[in-house]
């Protein structure tokens, strides 16, 4: 009866350690999260699903910089080789992590290059996505995609057009933007801010640098400009010229 008792002993505690080893898994490395990362992106470009099936979950939701929201179906039938005459690659760069329990959160920038027909393009994306540890498995279950915004490229400027723009706009009673002219250049200050130069980039319309958006010079049937247009996200705000 003893003996038997002391079997039963080394057998209950050799099932418990097995068990602790089976429940502690040694935790994802950042490392290792970067590199499926990157073994998805490699993908793109020939439009390998295998990557995206093996490492996104089945109820995973994903929201690209587009705005559109994707089961992993939707985001597997967004996948296709580019064609012919394109080319191009995108690199995972400055990766963050916080990686706890079976939770891991990977937040990145993408940096793209793209060849089409021998023109080159570039843009820089921000992304960040949630993987989780099931049955042993890490996938991702979240992904959300932002693009940076680039400013456009400078137009040729005609200085000699700036006097059309030259003068005061009004927002509302009480609420007026000055445009000027300074050594050659175009600028514009709302009364209680600072100034801020006007880049052509094409005709009559401009930007200003750093910010999302365009101002646009309205001209009337007659030709003569009557309102500055600031436009943000394709909706308008009427600036009037008042003198």
């Amino acid at each position: 009866m003893r003996d038997k008792t002391l079997v039963l002993v080394v057998l209950g505690s050799t099932l418990l350690l097995t068990s602790g080893c089976r429940s502690e898994q040694p935790p994802i490395t950042e490392n290792e999260l970067v590199r499926r990362t990157q073994e998805m992106m490699d993908a793109v470009v020939p439009g390998n699903r295998g990557p995206w099936e093996k490492y996104f979950a089945g109820d995973a939701m994903y929201f690209d910089e587009k705005g559109h929201n994707m089961d992993k179906a939707a985001l597997l039938g967004d996948l296709s080789p580019m064609p012919a005459g394109y080319s191009g690659s995108i690199r995972i760069v400055r990766p963050l992590s916080h990686i706890e329990g079976a939770t891991a959160i990977l937040s990145y920038d993408m940096e793209e290059t793209e060849t089409i027909f021998g023109q080159n393009m570039t843009a820089r994306y921000h992304a960040t996505d949630t993987w989780m540890r099931r049955n042993g498995n890490w996938q991702i279950v979240a992904g959300q995609v932002l693009r940076y915004y680039e400013d456009p490229a400078v137009g040729a400027a005609n200085p000699k057009g700036f006097a059309d723009y030259v003068g005061i706009y009004e927002l509302t009673a009480g609420k007026t933007l000055t445009v000027y002219t300074k050594d050659g250049q175009l600028h514009a200050q709302r009364q209680d801010r600072e100034p801020e130069q006007l880049l052509t980039e094409s005709g009559d319309v401009y930007f200003r640098k750093g910010v999302e958006g365009r101002t646009l010079f309205r001209r009337a049937a007659g030709g003569q400009v009557d309102a500055l247009v600031d436009r943000r996200n394709n909706e308008d705000i009427v600036w009037r010229k008042r003198r």
